[in-house]
């Protein structure tokens, strides 16, 4: 395996690594830091794609066998070391492709947490916007109740002053009612009066 395989490999680890942190504190936050948390969490998936792919690249361009040329060598000599070396290359042929594949593996489970992180972030996400609606719905049910009882306590004190003012009336309408009776006693009074002493 050659070391810029590894470097990629390291590379991805840690970025493997990195997101699944971001993932598990993106869960804990919510509002502004949770959207700049899961830009950061897209940034990163996109740079471990990108590492995918050089490291895709980079198995291609892999040879599985190394040649041997030298012009000072025979070609016994040459046949003895490719011979010797036939060995050694499948042995570290083999090692290369259970190196590659374990770090297929890894990288297809590493991969699937993080489409698994994703698809938590994405629901956690639909939940967070269903509730800001239904609190949007309850605020606007708050503020039409807001509305209703504002507009019945203008029609109680709309009643108040009708009340007050009939009330006014009455209590006006009895003295007028009080004091006509007074006039008409005293004038029967007076009328008595006049005709009993002529």
């Amino acid at each position: 395996m050659s070391e810029v395989f590894e470097g990629y490999e390291r590379q991805y680890c840690e970025l493997s690594a990195n997101l699944s942190r971001q993932c598990t504190a993106a869960s804990a936050l919510d509002g502004e830091q949770k959207k700049q948390k899961l830009s950061d969490i897209n940034t990163g998936l996109d740079d471990a794609d990108t590492l995918i792919r050089k490291m895709d690249l980079e198995a291609r361009s892999l040879q599985p066998i190394e040649r041997v040329t030298s012009a000072n060598v025979s070609l016994t000599a040459r046949d003895e070391l490719l011979e010797s070396g036939k060995a050694d290359t499948l042995a570290v042929s083999n090692d290369q492709k259970g190196r590659l594949l374990m770090s297929t593996e890894r990288l297809n489970l590493s991969t699937d947490r993080i489409k698994e992180s994703r698809r938590t972030m994405l629901e956690t996400e639909e939940l967070g916007v269903s509730i800001l609606q239904d609190l949007h719905q309850q605020r606007q049910s708050l503020l039409h109740a807001h509305k209703t009882l504002h507009g019945v306590d203008d029609n109680i004190s709309m009643s108040k002053k009708i009340l007050s003012a009939m009330s006014r009336r009455m209590s006006r309408n009895k003295w007028i009612v009080g004091s006509l009776m007074t006039a008409l006693v005293l004038a029967i009074i007076i009328i008595l009066y006049f005709k009993l002493s002529h």
